[in-house]
């Protein structure tokens, strides 16, 4: 009986308010993180509201199931850093470079007009100081993109209006965080000449270290320990924390740090990368939530009982902030002539305010800046304004769909690639990975068809015991895709020679693209039998890619592509144009094209059906006799394209047959990639003519002049000794 009593007394002890259960606070919290977003999921309200009502709910000023502590203020700590990294680490440098005179102009117009929009409302009608109306005024100007998977989702993402919105996110979030270590300066009696002189200079350094001393580090870093992936993910936590430890020193905020950490890895994390899958994978699982709730225990909701003022605080804030983004938006209409749909799309992507917005006035409320009333006030406008925001890009966007059905997505629908599967042969485990992770980079996420890896046994004895053991070295693959979030399909087959196997195989699955890894020097058998990647190009009419990979895809700084003339008359000309852009936006950097100017000029426009930033520039170039002439333009950084074609194509020059071992040897230190473009169309071609093929003929005529040309040199190695004899 006494240990029943016991049990029910330390039951009861562990269930007192607030919570203090350190196990049981943290199922609490991964509780709401769970269920609040499928509760609020049917009534259209954003996750980011729930969450911050649920902090509401349980925090000291509502049920008190929690209260603040060092364990929340480290977990809130970590979130809003990781929010502001995860802001500039999701920026599109291609997009803002792009537009970057638009996005420089709507960027000033949405900081500008809210400031000078909100600022007299704060000093004057709501009668606070300078430092808090700057600082509130301030945080009109931030916007962050909670509508964006609503424009991506109904695929007008590419639409201008959308890319200037994310660019100008880059100016305004950065002229606030500044903004934000003056206003505290001022605030602490700080502020002075020698004061704006010093954080100058302490943010010079800071910004030599973190661009130009973190990258070359992480570049490093990425080379050396490219096997272990875990370790990526942990060095990039290191320097997000380390970044926001330097801007402390540098005397600025934290989250000023944390987001220039975001900009300085942007080009080192590609988005389709399982890195970047584990980075916001595991913070919009835990890190942010967190953060959310413990802005929600910060609410007193018993302020609004109090009296009227936080309420009017609240719609003041709300309706200013509204129309300082309204403004910004219209204005940015008028001055670019974009239609009403687009500005319905800048205001409702630029009209949401919460992680920026959270970051800075949570930071003037820890400095006693502003009062319970702007906190609680902030509140109701994200709420407000995340809604609004939401319902009025939905709105916008599917107008935008109306006015501009082709947006450049449908070029490779209408060339029926919407579905396209990649076929990712290898015959070994060691620099596979790399092949895989191009392949995951070019894939189009909106295919469902899964990426094949496949592994050819011969056909012997021993075949099904190779099969085993080949699909269990396949698992790698498997796991690496998974952490992309890409499917993954491992094919194991056999056949007698390993080009049979990809070629059956390639028909099987109906491939749109080869990815082959560079192959080894061709022996004695295959110089006169023919070696094997000649079999797949004369046996497959797909377009294939025959890549050499020895470096990390991410230390690449351009993309130099060598185009014959006439390769826009190629039927594959379309799908390896769209393949270098979008690895080009994967791993933000400039295509660099060697051509004739009207191949140059197809595949700009080609580029821009595809709605695509990436910049392409086009250098003339017809020395095809002395291609090593391109050396002088090639640097080490460069990833080196060569588009070749298979004989009897348009664009066949009797130059290219012998190009890829130049490559192999003049270029060794670059990685390098040949492409055999698709030469029919998929409806029609050499498929038709599948029971005739003059292949073999070609083949036994090469091997004979091979022999004959072979047993000539033997016999006239002999004639020499007796005709340079001296005669009697």
């Amino acid at each position: 009986m006494m240990q029943l009593q016991e049990y029910l007394a330390h039951m009861q002890h562990e269930f007192v308010l607030p919570l203090q259960s350190p196990v049981l606070v943290f199922a609490l919290i991964l509780s709401i993180i769970l269920l609040a977003p499928i509760v609020l999921k049917p009534l259209n309200i954003p996750g980011i509201i729930g969450l911050i009502i649920s902090g509401v709910l349980i925090g000291p000023h509502g049920l008190h199931l929690l209260d603040k502590n060092s364990a929340i203020d480290l977990f809130s700590t970590i979130g809003l850093l990781y929010i502001m990294f995860i802001a500039g680490l999701e920026l599109d440098l291609n997009e803002f470079k792009a537009h970057r005179n638009q996005s420089l102009t709507f960027g000033l117009l949405t900081f500008i007009i809210p400031m000078a929009v909100g600022f007299p409302v704060c000093r004057y009608a709501l009668g606070y100081d300078l430092n808090a109306s700057l600082l509130t005024a301030s945080m009109f100007a931030t916007h962050t993109l909670v509508a964006y998977p609503i424009v991506s989702r109904l695929g007008v993402s590419k639409n201008q209006a959308v890319a200037i919105t994310v660019g100008g996110t880059l100016l305004t979030d950065t002229g606030v965080l500044i903004l934000l270590a003056v206003i505290i300066g001022n605030s602490k009696g700080t502020l002075s000449t020698d004061f704006l002189v010093q954080l100058a200079i302490s943010l010079a350094l800071f910004s030599a270290i973190m661009f130009v001393v973190v990258p070359r580090i992480a570049k490093w870093f990425f080379r050396k320990l490219e096997n272990e992936k875990h370790s990526h993910y942990i060095f990039v936590l290191t320097v997000v924390f380390f970044a926001a430890f330097l801007a402390e020193l540098a005397g600025v905020e934290a989250i000023i740090g944390a987001f220039v950490a975001g900009l300085a890895l942007n080009k080192l994390i590609p988005h389709s990368s399982a890195l970047m899958n584990r980075v916001e994978f595991i913070g919009n699982s835990l890190f942010i939530p967190f953060f959310l709730i413990s802005v929600g225990m910060l609410v007193d909701v018993s302020v609004v009982t109090r009296g009227p003022t936080a309420l009017i605080v609240a719609g003041t804030l709300t309706a200013a902030a509204l129309c300082g983004k309204w403004l910004a938006a219209w204005l940015t209409q008028v001055i670019f002539g974009y239609t009403k749909a687009q500005r319905g799309l800048i205001f409702g992507l630029s009209g949401s305010h919460a992680a920026a917005t959270l970051a800075v006035i949570l930071v003037g409320y820890r400095e006693n800046i502003l009062d319970e009333n702007i906190l609680n006030g902030t509140i109701l406008l994200i709420l407000i304004t995340c809604m609004v925001a939401s319902f009025a890009t939905e709105k916008a966007a599917k107008r935008v769909v109306v006015e501009t059905p082709d947006d450049g997505s449908d070029l490779l629908r209408n060339n029926g690639r919407m579905d396209e599967h990649i076929l990712v042969p290898t015959a070994a485990i060691h620099g596979a990975e790399k092949q895989l992770e191009f392949a995951i980079y070019i894939k189009d996420r909106r295919s469902a068809k899964p990426i094949s890896v496949l592994t050819v046994v011969s056909n012997n004895d021993e075949a099904e015991r190779n099969i085993l053991k080949a699909r269990n070295q396949l698992d790698a693959f498997v796991r690496q895709a998974a952490a992309s979030e890409v499917k993954l399909n491992v094919l194991t087959t056999i056949d007698h020679n390993p080009a049979g196997g990809i070629v059956r195989t390639s028909r099987e699955i109906m491939a749109d693209i080869i990815l082959l890894a560079w192959p080894q020097r061709a022996g004695f058998l295959d110089r006169f039998l023919g070696d094997k990647l000649a079999n797949i190009l004369q046996n497959v009419d797909k377009t294939v890619l025959i890549c050499r990979f020895e470096q990390p895809l991410v230390t690449h700084k351009r993309i130099v592509c060598v185009v014959p003339p006439l390769a826009s008359y190629e039927k594959g000309f379309e799908l390896w144009v769209s393949k270098l852009v979008k690895l080009a936006q994967e791993l933000s950097v400039p295509i660099v094209a060697h051509c004739d100017l009207a191949t140059g000029e197809a595949l700009v426009r080609t580029a821009e059906r595809l709605r695509t930033k990436a910049p392409i520039t086009v250098h003339p170039f017809a020395e095809w006799e002395d291609f090593l002439v391109l050396a002088r333009h090639v640097r080490e950084t460069d990833l080196f394209v060569l588009v070749a074609a298979r004989k009897g194509a348009a664009s066949w020059l009797n130059e290219l047959e012998g190009l890829p071992a130049k490559m192999e040897k003049y270029f060794a230190a670059n990685n390098r990639m040949v492409i055999y473009p698709q030469q029919f169309s998929t409806d029609h071609g050499i498929e038709d003519y599948s029971d005739f093929s003059a292949e073999p003929l070609h083949k036994g005529i090469s091997a004979m002049q091979r022999i004959t040309r072979t047993l000539g040199d033997i016999f006239r190695s002999d004639k020499p000794e007796e005709d340079h004899r001296p005669k009697p």
